[in-house]
């Protein structure tokens, strides 16, 4: 009988993951997200059995491509992905399904193609008016687009089926504009449909956070200040801004990483346990955290984050250009790639535990990482045997690009003298669980497909985010730097980003 439970459940848990009859609409169906990633996890759902049988890509983009264009070229970025084995079989069954639809983002007509295009697919493949929106497209596209869905009636309460949007970062340029954007979506899609997406939300250790924390009775006890010392959360880049020089113009570090991913992963160290593992208990939990963050006055916002524009340098042995050299950037640019940040969660969990959170391009190396650093023992026990010092411990939780968990504790050296050593105790997860791990657009796809919102912002998350970060790019404005470019490309950042960190008698975790 008890294993009859357990296959049922398995059966139940896989049933409840798999989508309804659907189809995905790309806008923006031409650029590198959709080529690096859309279409090769999509194809890789397939080839996992984890689409429905009814189901169809419709592509909308500008560039004059037949369909027969679109398949070639999005069958190629398959054949080149590094990460999704090619199987000729279930790419041709996956093919059958995709559609381009040739528009400028602001044509009607072009919707009215698109309305006929999403018709015909519903009676030929069974799809029953279900369609997922995914603005893959630079962000002063998302309005007009929205507006178009809506007088086309594709969305909202015309449609037979359910309609979501995903919207892609940044959401907004600052509080007002998120505001704006989120004014605009409410008015063709519910909030229960819209999904803003972080992919950083789609990897595995960001999503065992939570299990590692509230599924073990050892940790949670101790994830309070009365044990940690204080949390690093570094995400580090070690690549330049390529050809997305316009954008980041205008985005900059702040709008580009802060806001988004280096807060939802503060969020996720430091909620409370929700009341379930559902969409809104979480976000629940994750917004009274942004909430408690103590907010930057304009001089606080100067004091407590540190700002850098990488320099010539090397990286990878390989020489690299300054920022202000890069193509479709301006030659005395005051945008920032760099940050740190020293945050305060003031709440009875965490007050008096400061969050520094650091990210940048041009680093030495390309890693993600969230870094627990415990107190030491208050009394050292063994300075009659020599021993003055002793490290920390430290449980570090490796997000890319080697997913996994490590903690770090202290033991003897085997022999007579009383020696101590810190030691790692890890887990990977490529060699635990011997199972193909879904990349990050993989699992947040087949999330709004099912209609699971838990790994996407809410609106009152991001505005509140925004809040926090808002008061940064101000001061900045305010006070533009005198100094760029501060940091070589190929080092850890400017002199002010160590500076932040030492003046509280603390140091950057060696990574």
């Amino acid at each position: 009988m008890e294993t009859m439970l357990s296959d049922r459940l398995r059966e139940g848990l896989r049933l409840r993951r798999m989508p309804s009859p659907c189809a995905v609409v790309i806008f923006g169906a031409t650029g590198d997200l959709v080529r690096r990633r859309l279409i090769p996890d999509l194809y890789n759902l397939a080839r996992k059995g984890l689409l429905p049988g009814a189901f169809a890509v419709v592509a909308v983009a500008r560039r004059p491509f037949s369909t027969d264009t679109f398949r070639q070229q999005m069958q190629q970025a398959v054949h080149e992905s590094a990460e999704v084995p090619y199987d000729r079989t279930v790419w041709e069954m996956f093919a059958e399904g995709i559609h381009y639809v040739q528009s400028e983002f602001h044509d009607p007509e072009g919707y009215r193609r698109l309305g006929a295009v999403l018709a015909d697919l519903d009676r030929q493949r069974g799809l029953g008016g279900n369609r997922l929106f995914y603005l893959a497209t630079p962000p002063s596209a998302y309005h007009i687009i929205i507006d178009r869905l809506g007088e086309a009636r594709l969305a909202g309460e015309w449609t037979t089926g359910w309609a979501r949007i995903i919207v892609e970062k940044p959401f907004g340029v600052d509080l007002e504009t998120a505001r704006a954007l989120n004014r605009k979506v409410m008015e063709v899609f519910r909030e229960a449909h819209v999904y803003r997406i972080d992919h950083y939300l789609g990897k595995e250790t960001v999503q065992n956070l939570m299990i590692f924390r509230f599924a073990n009775t050892i940790f949670e006890p101790i994830w309070t200040r009365q044990y940690v010392d204080h949390v690093q959360i570094t995400v580090a880049e070690s690549g330049g801004i390529g050809d997305r020089g316009g954008y980041y113009e205008e985005a900059g570090v702040v709008r580009d990483m802060l806001q988004n991913h280096l807060l939802q992963l503060l969020t996720l160290v430091a909620m409370e346990p929700p009341t379930a593992i559902e969409a809104d208990a979480v976000r629940d939990e994750k917004v009274k955290v942004l909430h408690a963050v103590r907010p930057f006055t304009p001089e606080q916002a100067l004091a407590f984050a540190a700002q850098g524009q990488y320099g010539r340098g090397a990286v990878d042995g390989e020489e690299a250009p300054a920022y202000r050299e890069e193509g479709r950037v301006a030659p005395d640019s005051p945008t920032p790639t760099y940050i740190a940040v020293r945050m305060e969660i003031e709440n009875w969990r965490w007050a008096g535990v400061p969050f520094y959170l650091r990210t940048g391009k041009r680093l030495p190396k390309r890693v993600t990482e969230i870094g627990i650093q415990f107190k030491l023992p208050p009394l050292i026990l063994f300075r009659h045997a020599g021993v003055e010092d002793l490290e920390p411990n430290v449980l570090t939780l490796n997000i890319q690009p080697d997913e996994g968990i490590t903690l770090r504790f202290a033991a003897k050296v085997p022999g007579q003298a009383t020696r101590i050593r810190s030691v790692n105790m890890d887990f990977n997860y490529g060699t635990s669980f011997g199972v193909e791990e879904p990349t990050a657009y993989e699992r947040l796809l087949l999330d709004a497909m099912v209609g699971d919102r838990t790994l996407f912002a809410r609106r009152d998350e991001v505005e509140q985010a925004w809040s926090l970060v808002t008061p940064i790019l101000e001061a900045w404005t305010a006070a533009p730097p005198v100094d760029f470019p501060n940091y070589e490309a190929g080092t850890w950042g400017p002199a002010a980003a160590k500076a932040l960190i030492e003046r509280d008698g603390r140091r950057w975790r060696r990574l």
